[in-house]
């Protein structure tokens, strides 16, 4: 099968309205006197791109396109192949699905058989083609097969080498050549390529594992031997300025890194279990302190409510749920909007998880005796106007924060709680006067993060009431039954169906009846049937309304939240 090109592919870009008739009507007015092809001045003109052009020639090939800017390679399916014949004939093994190997290709290797033979005889699997730009596919080469090899190459250096892994000044000195500062920078920089959060060091019994958590689910990424793994968790521990010679108790550091010209900061914990220390790396990117609240994915309402809150000049606001739940980043997103020059906005953190531009952030130090509640004296008497408090965890630091709230400061903060009607009886939990409660707390903004269908293959389909009914789906009998979209599959999200993720939202607005109950003491249960009934939407509400749009799954919805 030979893929269109040229003026099939003009036509295909005509049909697809990716071009209109005036414009390659001009277009064949330039190219006749110039002897270019018609797809050579569109191209050059600007009026399509590269991206444009081969994705509507895959879609007009019957294949599956793929963007692999930052795609994550199987390197199990990428293995297959060795370096050289992916560099000599500038293709690509992507994954494994159903027993087929996806190998990317461009347009015009597309329909080569002798290609696909030669493929299938190496790898001993049935290919199936996806089409990328070949630049990509050049840049991926050397990504993939550079990262593979250098740590094949490196787990081998250390191997030989570093069976003194234990001498605790020869670690302390290594320099940037030696083999295990090149191991762990390889492994950090391939994490930040594959957008992951947080990066796993794992000891097993036979090995060491490393994992990477890509849009809230761990892959495996790397296995080394376990003659390794005192040198590389010493490198990290040294990395993040944690004691290398106390290995049984947990330690937690921070260290940069730069990638790309950015730089990265990463959290880092370590953990003694019965195999060795496992080391967590978090990857704190910048960039996600520079989002604002429309690219949290609220829903209109949800956002009206939140917005009503943080545009007052004093009261607190609380962004609840578990670790990982995004609650920093809608704050930070929070702060972004509300951080003007005529206005003081001081944190106080443990730790500093991002660097925000123009605003003051403390970092408590328990050793030192700079706790949350001595931290937030002292930032009373320093002329804030916004505070924002890292984690409410204490009577002594939710007192303090109430009380800035009463005299005229905008307080933001987190706390773990489940949803947002909790937020009111767990402050109450913690010593805090019911009355103080109600005055001072203006909104709780519950969340959970869920993954977003990838739109290149989600796919469509029409439940029965029987499946709505089960899961509870805003659904009644007698309505026209919706169209619902669930995972697919395809090159682009490496076949999971998902690709990247966004919040989900429940906002109660604290009204004088919600006031006047914590006042009463009233139990979850009762503040929650209230706040409904003035217009509050559950998380599982907001998922359902996201399932509705065609952005994530029944299926996604009922992993998040309970």
């Amino acid at each position: 099968m030979q893929p269109p090109l040229s003026s099939d592919t003009v036509q295909a870009l005509l049909e697809s309205g990716v071009i209109d008739a005036a414009q390659l009507e001009e277009a064949r007015r330039v190219a006749e006197p110039r002897s270019q092809s018609v797809l050579e001045v569109l191209l050059d003109s600007g009026v399509v791109d590269r991206e444009s052009v081969v994705r509507t020639a895959a879609r007009s090939a019957g294949l599956d396109y793929v963007d692999l800017s930052d795609y994550v390679v199987d390197m199990s399916a990428a293995s297959l192949l060795s370096p050289e014949f992916a560099r000599r004939s500038h293709v690509l093994p992507l994954g494994l699905d159903d027993g087929e190997l996806i190998v990317a290709v461009s347009i015009r290797q597309a329909g080569d058989i002798t290609l696909k033979d030669d493929l299938g005889r190496m790898t001993r699997s049935r290919i199936r083609f996806a089409i990328a730009n070949r630049a990509d596919i050049g840049a991926k080469i050397n990504q993939v097969y550079r990262a593979e090899g250098e740590l094949d190459d490196l787990t081998s250096d250390l191997t030989t080498t570093d069976d003194d892994a234990d001498d605790l000044s020869s670690l302390t000195e290594v320099s940037d050549e030696a083999p295990v500062v090149r191991f762990v920078n390889l492994l950090i920089n391939q994490a930040i390529s594959d957008r992951a959060s947080d990066i796993h060091i794992e000891p097993t019994e036979r090995d060491l594992r490393v994992r990477y958590r890509i849009d809230g689910v761990l892959h495996d990424a790397h296995r080394s031997p376990k003659s390794i793994q005192n040198g590389v968790v010493s490198r990290l521990k040294i990395m993040a300025d944690m004691n290398i010679a106390e290995r049984r108790v947990p330690q937690d550091g921070r260290m940069s890194v730069n990638h790309q010209g950015r730089r990265i900061d990463l959290r880092v914990a370590t953990l003694p279990t019965v195999w060795g220390e496992k080391v967590v790396a978090r990857i704190l990117d910048n960039t996600n302190t520079k989002l604002g609240l429309d690219d949290l994915g609220f829903s209109e309402g949800n956002f009206r409510r939140f917005e009503a809150s943080y545009t007052k000049p004093y009261g607190m606001i609380l962004a609840t749920g578990p670790t990982g739940s995004g609650k920093s980043t809608t704050l930070y997103a929070t702060l972004n909007l509300l951080n003007r020059s005529d206005v003081n906005v001081i944190t106080v953190e443990d730790p500093v998880e991002y660097r925000l531009v123009g605003i003051n952030q403390v970092q408590t130090n328990a050793k030192a005796g700079l706790t949350f509640a001595s931290a937030l004296r002292s930032i009373l008497r320093s002329d804030p106007d916004i505070v924002l408090i890292g984690e409410i965890r204490d009577h002594e630091t939710a007192r303090i924060a109430i009380e800035a709230a009463l005299t005229g400061h905008l307080v933001l903060s987190t706390l773990h709680t489940n949803d947002a009607p909790s937020a009111v009886t767990r402050l109450v939990e913690m010593g805090i006067e019911p009355f103080l409660v109600g005055s001072a707390l203006d909104a709780v903004v519950a969340q959970r993060l869920c993954r977003s269908l990838c739109d290149r293959c989600r796919e469509p389909y029409t439940p029965t009431p029987e499946e709505l009914t089960r899961v509870g789906f805003p659904w009644s009998e007698g309505e026209a039954l919706p169209t619902l979209y669930r995972a697919g599959g395809c090159p682009t999200c490496a076949r999971t169906g998902y690709r990247g993720r966004m919040a989900l939202h429940e906002v109660m607005t604290v009204t004088e009846d919600i006031s006047r109950m914590a006042v009463a003491r009233a139990s979850t249960d009762d503040i929650t049937r209230v706040a409904r009934e003035q217009g509050m939407t559950s998380l599982k509400a907001d998922g359902w309304l996201k399932v509705s749009q065609g952005r994530t799954s029944i299926e996604e919805i009922l992993r998040v939240v309970a």
